[in-house]
This record gives structure tokens, sequence and C-alpha cells, in this order.
């Protein structure tokens, strides 16, 4: 029998009911970085795919990069997050939270004025989502190899709370040119000393990471989320194919619970032609994939047994059945834009049912 997405499987420790996962998306709707009742329903409406990635938590202070975003590093948010798990998993689904550093993605006012870090002192092109509107990005802070360490710990930290605040793992955010991304990338790591220069050297800290967070609460509960055509947030690398699959590679002997790719670029425009099964093939573990899937795409991606998992964003946001809007083929709720980042219930809780 050929499976499909709603054919149960066991990842890690977990058994799925279903191979359909939340894609952790920003709603930008906690106020003082804490979950609120409203997040612990609008999570609660769509705990019927099988695992939920929550929306990126930072892990410190200095990670904060845009308004009213979740944090997991301290006592009120672990306590305020339990709510959310405690519900989740009330509806018989599983839950990793997102943990993120967002690095040069970010502005000083989010930091009483001190510059935001990066690996290198390189301006990203756009603007800054701050409380005050849309800022140009600044030139962040290049980090010197003595904090590194502290960055480390940060995850490690994030990690050890996110267990206490009931979550089933975590997914390392190496993705959308956020901190650990522009490490990975040579458009933004211009480094000439351990963190830089060859993919080995830029492979290092995500390696760091890695190994903290799994030895703090084991591999079997932590992904890792990459983007490797995305250039999202000015990024760009001079040979992604082969730096991503370094990247599986050193990833493939950890024993992961998963890798998750993004497998598009953010910006519309068109993407490098990249391979995300070689990448996945050097990794060799479970592979959620994400980026425009529909139903018939998903079966067929789970079929022909390239992809374990199949995340789905937009379609999920607009719809908290899709599980079951696609068991029926029935049609799909329009998702709502101008709702997607801040506000209340409007655009988050309120998108109708069957």
């Amino acid at each position: 029998m050929t499976d499909t997405l709603f054919t149960p499987i066991k990842i890690a420790n977990m058994e799925l009911p279903n191979r359909m996962v939340m894609a952790p998306m920003t709603r930008n709707r906690a106020p003082e970085g804490l979950a609120t009742a409203l997040m612990v329903e609008y999570y609660t409406q769509r705990a019927n795919v099988g695992l939920i990635i929550t929306e990126g938590a930072q892990i410190s202070t200095q990670a904060v990069g845009y308004p009213a975003t979740p944090g997991i590093y301290s006592d009120e948010q672990v306590a305020n997050w339990r709510a959310v798990t405690d519900a989740i998993h009330a509806q018989g689904s599983f839950v990793f939270v997102q943990l993120w550093h967002c690095g040069r993605i970010s502005h000083p006012d989010f930091h009483d004025g001190e510059l935001p870090v990066a690996p290198s002192a390189i301006e990203p092109a756009g603007q800054a989502f701050t409380y005050e509107g849309l800022k140009d990005f600044v030139t962040p802070r290049a980090l010197s190899v003595d904090e590194i360490p502290a960055i480390v710990e940060q995850y490690r930290h994030a990690a050890e709370q996110a267990v206490l605040a009931g979550f089933d793992g975590v997914e390392i955010h190496a993705a959308n040119g956020y901190l650990l991304d522009q490490f990975l990338r040579d458009g933004s790591n211009h480094r000439t000393d351990n963190y830089g220069g060859s993919m080995e050297n830029r492979t290092r800290l995500l390696l760091e990471v890695t190994t903290a967070v799994c030895q703090q609460i084991g591999a079997e509960k932590v992904g890792i989320r990459l983007s490797p055509i995305n250039a999202f947030n000015d990024m760009a690398d001079s040979d992604a194919q082969a730096l991503f699959n370094h990247v599986a590679t050193a990833l493939a002997g950890f024993g992961l619970a998963y890798l998750h790719l993004v497998e598009v670029s953010m910006t519309g425009e068109p993407a490098a032609d990249i391979n995300m099964q070689d990448i996945r093939a050097h990794f060799g573990g479970c592979y959620i994939a994400n980026g425009g899937y529909d139903k018939s795409r998903g079966d067929a991606a789970i079929a022909a047994k390239e992809a374990e998992l199949i995340a789905y964003g937009v379609p999920l946001l607009a719809n908290p059945d899709l599980l079951e809007r696609f068991k029926q083929n029935a049609p799909l709720n329009v998702p709502d834009q101008a709702t997607f980042y801040g506000g209340d219930e409007h655009g988050y809780t309120d998108y109708p049912t069957l």
C-alpha cells in the first residue's frame, strides 16, 4: 500500500498520526516576548497535524530581531509556553520549538542602541521591522572569537528551557538569513579566523551549537532547518550545492530527529538550481520538505519516498482544519496577508473550519 500524507510514521521517539507538519511562522503576537492565551488557541486549532514546529523563539535578548516575538530563555517564558505545549499534547500532536537568533537581521532599537551581531560587519540590504515601523538595516558588529562560546551557550540554555516548557524537541533555525545561516554562507561571512573562509570553518558554529543542544536534551529531540536557495534577508553563497551537501554530511552523524529544508526562495525571484534530494541523501535521515506543497504534491513526494514529512505554512495558517480539508478534497480558505504579522484574533484564530 502506498504511503500518503495521512499514513502514520515513527520519527525519533514520536509516533506521528500523519505526515503533515506545521511549518514555523512568525506571527508577532507575543507582547513582552511571552506566549499568550490567544497563541494557545491558535496552536490548539492546528494540533491535528502530526508535528507542530512553532514560530521562532529567540534564545536571548541579543537574539531579538522583530517586535512581539516570543522567547525561550526565561522562567516566565517557560511557564507561558507550558500552556501551549499542554494544549497541543491534549490533542494528540507533538510540538518542537524553533530556536532563533536573528543576528544582523535586527536593529539597535531592540538592543538599547547597541548594534546587532553577525559573523561579519556587512550591512544587509532591506529594512528592519521595528516597533516604530520600517527602518533601514544597520551595519552589524562582527562577533569576536571570544564571544562565540556565549552564543553556543545561549542555544544550549534555550534547549534546556524548551524541555522544561514541555516541548518534545527543538528545531535549530539555521535558515532564512538569520545568525547561523549568516555564518554558513560566504555572502555574509567574510571572516578569516576558524569560523570563516572554508566550508568547514563556516559550518563550525552550527556544529558547535548542534553538539551542545544534543548533549543537553538528546539528538532525537533535535531537528535542523536549512534554506539552501533562499535569498531572503540578502543571502547568497558562491557554491550553495557544495556547501549544503557538506553541511548535511556533517549533520548526518548526530542522529538528529530530522532535517527540514526550505526548498524555495522567499523573495519571489528565480532561485538557484539546487538538488534538494542530493542534500537529503548526504544527511540520510528523516527529511521534512517545505515550500509551496499542496495535497497532491505532498502525497506524490511521500509516495515517491522523496520526503518522510511535508511542512505546510500559509495553507495551515488559513485552514486550521487543513488535514480534514485534504482528506475531503475540500476548498481552502483564502489567506489574509494583511493579518499575517501582528494584530489580534482577526486572521489568526478566526479562520472558519468546514
